[in-house]
Formats: C-alpha cells, structure tokens, sequence
C-alpha cells in the first residue's frame, strides 16, 4: 500500500465536513453519470455537483434538489489541489441531516470511500461542508458523487 493510501485510510475515520465555492444558490448544473470504458454506467454513481474551493477555511453548501432522485450513499472527489475537509452534513429533502463522523485530507485527483447514508434511500436537498486548505494548495475543485 502506498503511503498516500495509507494516510488517507487513517484519516477517513476524522472526516466531518467540507465547504465549497462555485455556486451562490440556484441549481447545480446538469449531473452526469460514471461511464466504464465499455459505455456503461459503473455501479450507478451519478455526480450531484461540483464546487471549487476558494482556498481557504471557510463552508458552503452544493444544492442537490428533490427532484435529483434517490441516494443511500456519497463519495467525494477532490481535483486540482489539496484540501482538509473537516466537516460534511448532509440535509435530506425532508430537512434532517446526518454528519458523517469522519475528517478527510485529500490530495489532488483523491477520492473517499464510500460514505453510506442512514436509513433507506432519499432525496437530498443539500450537501455542506467546511474546509481548509492545505499549506501550499491552490483552488480545489470538489465533485459529490450519489448511488
């Protein structure tokens, strides 16, 4: 296992948030699906959107939307920069949450494991998070993926 592999399952276990810029309300844009090399969809992932951190501590929140579908589980994959995420709650569309009681550092082109939701499948209305940079990372962009 590498040693990047390695930090990143250690730090899994301490991931509890993440925020994100890019939209300022209003609907992500239209979300795509995971496609293996042979066109298929790979185990149903869609993304739900795409933020890009501003570089520094702060939060956001990626608007998902009723009308988005169904979801037992998330991942999140961070391109372009590093980043410490320190907090992720996701709002169901019947206004409960649930925060994962993890803290995530990612690097540039990682992803997290898989993050199970509670409960059986529903819509989410939003997914926020708070962040940090890490020392010498630039703009981060962030996708949130749903199954």
């Amino acid at each position: 296992m590498t040693k990047s592999a390695s930090l990143l399952l250690l730090a899994f276990p301490l991931l509890a948030g993440c925020t994100v810029h890019t939209y300022s309300g209003g609907r992500p844009p239209p979300r795509t699906t995971v496609v293996s090399s042979d066109g298929s969809a790979a185990a149903g992932w869609e993304q739900l959107g795409v933020l890009t951190v501003n570089g520094s501590n702060d939060r956001d929140s990626l608007p998902v939307g009723r009308s988005e579908g169904l979801f037992a589980a998330l991942r999140i994959h961070v391109n372009n920069s590093a980043l410490r995420m320190h907090n992720i709650v996701v709002v169901f569309a019947d206004g409960t949450t649930y925060s994962p009681d993890t803290r995530l550092v990612f690097n540039a082109g990682s992803t997290s494991s898989v993050i199970d939701l509670p409960g059986t499948r529903r819509a989410i209305r939003r997914v926020d998070f708070r962040y940090t940079d890490l020392a010498g990372g630039g703009r981060a962009q962030v996708e949130v993926w749903g199954r």
